[in-house]
């Protein structure tokens, strides 16, 4: 029986369950009602609290209003700068005619109309997981609702999120569940899924290379206008100093940098809006004639190729567009719709709006227009804030990448690394160093190659439109199976903005050659490593299922190493939720002892952004009573953190306690003993059948109290963790590929990451590693 098997036939036992809508917190008591309903070792897995509308955490307004102007310095630093460089980008070549300014400038207003304002603000914003944005939150929200996912992790429970047996037949949900169907049947389509999420994901991370070089560049660029001292050479080397600068701050997590950069970017966007209208008027009011979209018509009728090549410059516009929904699990859908609608907007369309009509009376300035365009004296004013407001346009991918790896991790599709929560107040808001790093050097690594915008350009527009697209193939998929859009609606979508961002796609591609190679390569390798990482990860759990030790095996393991032979506590550690992993028989074959208590600890992710503390740890016992031997699955999800304050060893022990007393309760006998002594009867001798029960009651009570203080006696005299080195090697007669990517690539990956104790903070002299050699 392989693993979906197994999964299927659980399925068959799934009960109604009360869901948890409380808030995470200690103390909280294990019902009678879970304690009976796993198996103790095969059937284990998750219900979790969750909620199912739109991912708006319930913030009050005013916590709402401290979130938008949060976002203004980590999201929206991107597309606030894109007047630097969007009109250059779109007449490299120069502005031949001057309608085609308004041809241009109609194109910006309906693309920035169409895709960041409609599509992202009111549409994609809404299709998050419980408040986590990016592609991995929209392929992880698809596999809560449809079992699509390649991951080994699948449980019955896992399954209950999905909300699909409580709505009513209608066509909507017939056709959602023919969608279901060939998801859930067709390996193909499973292994293609898990592919755009991957894909999304690493586009995602190279616009994050992209973007610091592209913004800090253009705005550098300025000083060449006030003193010619500037060489090339010298704008590179300050734009790598900057961006130095920019990565080692990001150290001290979301809030603070919003905080510290907020209150530029509010500053960049009035200025730029100001300009804007000041332009407009001084030079040509009636540019807002490109309002009229029969300008776009004309504007391809006159350039024809021109016109097309031209849209990888247009959609410059919209940079940053995406990192709206992959930082979401930052803020709030509430506050990111307010402070785009309110104040980011409105200001970029002015901006570009004041920088068509200065190109009316000065075409030949096109390539420097934003510099050009700044009235003199607030040029040195508007140099400094539009550095600064570059700087912080690359924070909003930066932070974007720390969430979308966050959660490909959780599924099994990124190396670990370490994650670190940057605010108690606020979910969501990380900072990965290793990740930190990495764009680092490859931002300093692009910006030393390029040395000029013109090329960067290009791999830029190729990153933005690629994400944008990977995004709607996701999302039209969940309208059809999670929201069960009507089907027109769905149409629509697929014909104005897929049509639109596949035009778009297209026109980007052209300039392949011209450095849009640049994300092209980044993706492939990250998908490549993500892939490998995953294709292992998913062999090995593979090779522990179909070896685990049975139950009577290690009841027979148990009394031929005649236990307890050393005192304290073990803790066994390993991913495999289904049962006791081949490397406790393993260890016990060159060990030949173990300690008093013995606790097989499982770490699972879920498809679901947290996990409540009173619902992560699910304790089971190992019969007979005597062995002292327990399972717990350890419930993680996706954004939660691993290597809290309070340490997984003390969490363990506290839970272990609570669930020895719980299970008295949940004992059939002792119930009955409960009973009896509420209504006891007259027995022969005088004696109740209540004070009979009331004997059995405390003798039980008395076993459990002992076990209790047994567990607190062994924990206090030792504990120590073990966790399996598990050297992974390609079987015999496997392709050369599998080798290549078993052997080579996922063992180089594994020597270079954090161990496991790492990520849950238990002291390295606690620590013992069991080496095992996997054959997948």
């Amino acid at each position: 029986m392989d693993i979906d098997e197994a999964a299927a036939v659980d399925v068959e036992e799934e009960e109604t369950h009360t869901h948890s809508k409380e808030h995470p917190g200690a103390g909280k008591k294990v019902s009678h009602t879970k304690l009976q309903r796993y198996d103790s070792l095969d059937a284990e897995a998750a219900t979790i609290s969750h909620g199912h509308g739109n991912g708006s955490k319930a913030f009050d307004m005013r916590t709402i209003l401290i979130l938008a102007f949060q976002s203004l310095g980590v999201v929206y630093g991107d597309l606030g700068t894109s007047p630097l460089y969007t009109f250059s980008g779109a007449f490299p070549k120069g502005i031949v005619h001057k309608n085609d300014i308004l041809g241009v400038l109609s194109l910006v207003y309906y693309t920035l109309i169409i895709i960041p304002v409609i599509k992202y603000a009111f549409i994609v914003l809404h299709a998050n997981d419980n408040g986590d944005g990016g592609t991995f939150a929209l392929y992880s929200l698809i596999c809560r609702y449809a079992k699509v996912g390649l991951l080994p992790s699948h449980e019955p429970e896992d399954r209950e999120i999905s909300n699909y047996q409580l709505e009513m037949p209608s066509s909507r949900l017939r056709r959602a569940s023919k969608v279901k169907s060939t998801l859930e049947n067709s390996r193909n389509v499973k292994h293609f899924l898990l592919f755009i999420a991957m894909l999304g994901t690493a586009m995602v991370i190279g616009d994050g290379i992209i973007t610091p070089s592209m913004s800090v560049l253009s705005a550098v660029g300025g000083i060449k206008k006030a003193t010619e001292a500037m060489t090339e050479g010298r704008i590179v080397w300050l734009s790598i100093a900057i961006l130095v600068l920019l990565f080692a701050v990001q150290r001290f997590g979301t809030a603070k940098v919003g905080y510290t950069f907020s209150p530029i970017l509010t500053i960049w966007f009035f200025l730029i809006s100001g300009i804007g209208i000041y332009n407009v008027f001084k030079h040509d009011p009636s540019v807002f004639k490109a309002l009229n979209p029969a300008y776009i018509i004309a504007y391809f009728k006159r350039n024809k190729k021109d016109a097309w090549i031209s849209l990888g410059g247009v959609i410059l516009c919209t940079t940053g567009a995406e990192a709206m929904f992959a930082d979401l699990g930052h803020f709030t859908v509430r506050s990111i719709q307010i402070s785009s609608c309110s104040l980011v907007f409105p200001s970029v369309f002015l901006a570009y709006t004041g920088q068509a009509a200065y190109l009316h009376k000065f075409p030949e300035n096109v390539g420097d227009i934003f510099y050009k365009s700044i009235p003199g004296p607030l040029y040195w004013p508007m140099f400094v804030v539009a550095v600064l407001s570059a700087i912080i346009a690359s924070q909003s991918l930066i932070s974007g990448a720390f969430s979308i790896i966050q959660q490909s991790l959780a599924l099994g599709c990124f190396p670990r690394v370490k994650v670190i929560h940057t605010s108690s107040k606020y979910e969501g808001q990380i900072y990965i160093p290793e990740v930190n790093y990495m764009l680092m050097i490859a931002c300093i690594a692009v910006t030393a190659a390029f040395k000029t915008t013109e090329q960067i350009s290009n791999a830029y527009g190729i990153a933005v439109v690629s994400v944008m697209t990977l995004t709607s193939f996701l999302l039209v998929l969940i309208m059809l199976l999670i929201w069960k859009t009507h089907i027109l609606l769905i149409i629509a979508y697929i014909i104005t903005i897929g049509v639109i961002e596949l035009i778009f796609l297209s026109s980007v591609l052209y300039k392949f050659t011209q450095g849009g190679y640049l994300p092209v390569a980044v993706g492939v390798f990250l998908v490549v490593v993500m892939y490998v990482w995953n294709y292992v990860y998913r062999k090995r759990y593979t090779y522990e299922f179909e070896n685990k030790v049975p139950v009577d095996e290690l009841r027979r393991i148990m009394v031929q190493l005649n236990f307890p032979s050393l005192p304290g506590i073990a803790f066994f550690y390993s991913e495999l939720v289904q049962g006791i992993p081949p490397i406790f028989k393993h260890y016990t074959e060159n060990v030949p002892s173990l300690h008093s208590v013995v606790i097989f600890v499982s770490i699972k992710s879920l498809h679901i952004r947290t996990v409540p503390l009173e619902e992560r740890f699910l304790f089971r016992r190992v019969h007979p009573r005597e062995l002292m031997v327990f399972r717990c699955i350890v419930r993680y999800g996706y954004m939660d953190l691993y290597n809290d304050e309070s340490s997984l060893e003390r969490a363990l022990v506290d839970r272990l306690r609570e669930f020895i007393r719980e299970e008295l309760r949940a004992l059939p006998a002792t119930r009955n003993s409960e009973d009896l002594m509420k209504n006891g009867s007259e027995m022969d001798g005088g004696e109740t059948a209540s004070d009979k029960a009331k004997e059995e009651y405390i003798k039980r009570r008395e076993m459990v109290e002992r076990e209790v203080e047994f567990v607190d006696r062994e924990y206090n005299e030792r504990a120590v963790h073990l966790f399996g080195v598990n050297e992974v090697v390609a079987s015999k007669g496997s392709s050369f590929g599998k080798k290549v990517m078993i052997d080579y690539v996922f063992n180089f990956l594994k020597r270079i990451l954090r161990h496991s104790n790492d990520l849950f903070g238990i002291p390295h002299k606690r620590v013992l590693r069991v080496g095992m050699n996997y054959e997948l």
